[in-house]
């Protein structure tokens, strides 16, 4: 078992969860940021690192690779320990050498992290893409349920099957580089916001309403689409090359559940205006997090993280300050290197 002291333990590598790794090293205060993943980024690195994002502040338009990149930049100022791969289990406690309760967190790999207050910025846990019911035999040869890289669909005909954001989302990434796309979705409504659906109504999508996706063929990869729409006798049959399945995912807090804090909808941590959990010591931010009003943005998040961290120095020492001071004030003699990442590894 490999063991590490930290002041604060990040659970969840997402946007918020890095940019809360800047916020401890601003007040001071050594991090590890633990996640599931493989690599930092959380949903925007596995869902849409091309997508196109226009809600962070001063940044009209960022893409999510470009997001993840510069928060990874920002807190490797302060050289952040990077635990991939490992799911946060065991929470206990034990008394430190000078009368102080701190946590312990054990992980998946054995790995224990013994640290002073935990903040969670898991997002919606750890997720899983709904599966296609049919065609799942050529997942990876042509069917996806992620859009990494745009370069795999230039030139390609491709067809997106779904009515929520990612879908949308999909379509108007993939509409510029592709020789065709065509949008399945079972119903008439969309779920997806109102402004980006209109924008692939106007685009060169196909959209195929009240239809569902019934067989996939081909031979090492997909060749055709066999679609059923309501009110045609006969399916239709789509030339397609790619097939990208946005049907949304199921979401899972896993051994979090097992802490003893308090949740809302069985899926959600209820934090107070300190952004601290039911769990003393053990704070939330980002889309995990409950509470009255509650919106669920990155931006919101942002905020949140940087609450929960402030308030998680001054629960490590309670004759700290709660205002951080001004960023103008910090002093860094390395702001823009991130040679100083440092990964154990899983």
């Amino acid at each position: 078992m490999s063991r590490l002291e930290v002041d604060i333990l990040i659970v969840g590598a997402g946007p918020v969860g890095l940019y809360g790794a800047y916020y401890t090293g601003v007040r001071g205060l050594s991090v590890a940021v633990l996640d599931s993943l493989s690599q930092v980024g959380g949903q925007v690195t596995a869902m849409y690192p091309e997508k196109d994002i226009f809600d962070v502040a001063a940044l009209p338009v960022v893409t999510g690779r470009d997001l993840i990149a510069g928060l990874v930049a920002q807190a490797g100022q302060y050289d952040p320990t990077y635990l991939l791969g490992q799911e946060a289990q065991d929470l206990s406690r034990r008394t430190g050498p000078d009368g102080r309760e701190l946590l312990v967190v054990t992980t998946s790999s054995g790995t224990e992290v013994t640290c002073g207050a935990v903040v969670v910025t898991g997002g919606i846990g750890s997720f899983t893409p709904r599966p296609l019911p049919a065609g799942e035999e050529f997942l990876g040869r042509g069917l996806e349920y992620f859009v990494s890289a745009k370069d795999a669909y230039v030139g390609q005909d491709v067809v997106v099957v779904g009515g929520g954001d990612s879908a949308i989302d999909w379509c108007l990434m993939l509409e510029p580089v592709a020789a065709s796309v065509t949008l399945v979705h079972r119903r008439t409504a969309f779920r997806a916001h109102a402004a980006s659906l209109e924008r692939v109504r106007a685009s060169g999508v196909e959209i195929l309403t009240n239809a569902e996706l019934v067989a996939l063929e081909g031979g090492d990869r997909v060749e055709k689409a066999r679609v059923d729409v309501r009110g045609e006798q006969a399916p239709l049959t789509l030339a397609c090359q790619q097939v990208v399945a946005a049907l949304g995912f199921t979401a899972n807090l896993g051994p979090l559940r097992e802490w003893g804090v308090e949740l809302h909808d069985n899926r959600h941590l209820v934090v107070d205006s300190t952004m601290q959990t039911s769990v003393a010591g053990v704070f939330a931010a980002g889309d995990i997090t409950d509470y009255r009003g509650k919106v669920r943005l990155i931006s919101v998040g942002f905020g949140e993280v940087a609450t929960a961290v402030n308030n998680a120095a001054v629960h490590l020492d309670p004759l700290a300050q709660l205002f951080p001071g001004h960023s103008t004030d910090q002093h860094s003699t390395d702001r823009h290197s991130t040679d100083r990442l440092r990964a154990v590894p899983a």
